[in-house]
């Protein structure tokens, strides 16, 4: 930290905790809290029971758990392929065409999720790309919707390369490729696991884009949380809920671990 006093430093924790549990801890602990409870009574909730758990985890909730796991893991591949191609490229242009490149990317997160949808919904429904009422549809917005992120991750990582190293390479006689591969690529591993990390999570809890395409055989958890609640079944929604903040932390650990050790090569 860089306040050094103790009084400074217990200060700042006072204030990380004043603002943190509120706004961010405190829904998350009520959301755990509804998901053991049979009734709301009160300021609190009530009845305590694991029950709800015993649904969240097999039959249409376990499926929809496989399907959002199946759909985050492959649009953070093709996002990070997508994306860390396009910033490569980026970086070999001039000024202006990085700034046109960096828009392009930029745009399907400068606008509603929900046009991101509809706009996919509209290009593919039609031959010959007909998509519509496929799982691939579902796949690609969520890998349209994520890309950005990949994008400005890798390109802020190559940014802060020292190029020193592709120098050292070439001037030995290396290939274009070679320093490619060998070179550049594992300097950035901690960044792309990284970037593979933010739109595995952003995937896993995208819904307002999934809502407008998804076909019945392919119901992502989000959309299964949103419809629970809003027949009425909150607590149940609220341990499908704790299912997904669990096993979207599981992997964000995993992802971490590999780019410890990844930072270390």
């Amino acid at each position: 930290m860089l306040v050094h006093s103790r009084t400074g430093k217990w200060a700042t924790w006072g204030v990380f905790l004043v603002l943190f549990v509120p706004l961010f801890a405190l829904p998350l602990l009520v959301i755990a809290a509804a998901s053991f409870s049979t009734n709301w009574s009160g300021a609190f909730p009530s009845g305590p029971t694991a029950g709800h758990y015993t649904s969240a985890v097999r039959g249409e909730s376990l499926q929809a758990l496989t399907t959002s796991l199946v759909t985050a893991l492959t649009a953070s591949l093709l996002a990070l392929t997508v994306g860390s191609w396009a910033a490569l490229a980026a970086a070999a242009l001039k000024k202006n065409g990085k700034r046109v490149l960096d828009a392009l990317f930029m745009l399907p997160v400068a606008v509603p999720s929900v046009v991101v949808g509809l706009a996919v919904l509209v290009a593919f429904s039609q031959p010959p790309m007909l998509l519509n009422g496929t799982r691939g549809i579902v796949i690609l917005a969520h890998t349209v919707l994520v890309t950005a992120f990949a994008y400005q991750s890798v390109s802020a990582a190559i940014l802060r390369l020292d190029p020193m190293y592709e120098q050292a390479a070439a001037s030995l006689g290396a290939r274009p490729s070679y320093v490619l591969w060998k070179v550049k690529l594992p300097l950035l591993l901690p960044s792309l696991n990284a970037a593979a990390g933010l739109c595995f999570a952003l995937s896993m809890g995208e819904l307002s884009a999934t809502m407008m395409l998804y076909p019945p055989d392919w119901m992502p958890l989000p959309v299964q949380i949103f419809t629970a609640t809003d027949r009425g079944s909150l607590f149940t929604g609220s341990a499908v809920a704790v299912v997904l903040m669990g096993t979207t932390l599981l992997v964000l650990l995993a992802v971490s671990r590999i780019r410890t050790r990844a930072s270390f090569r």
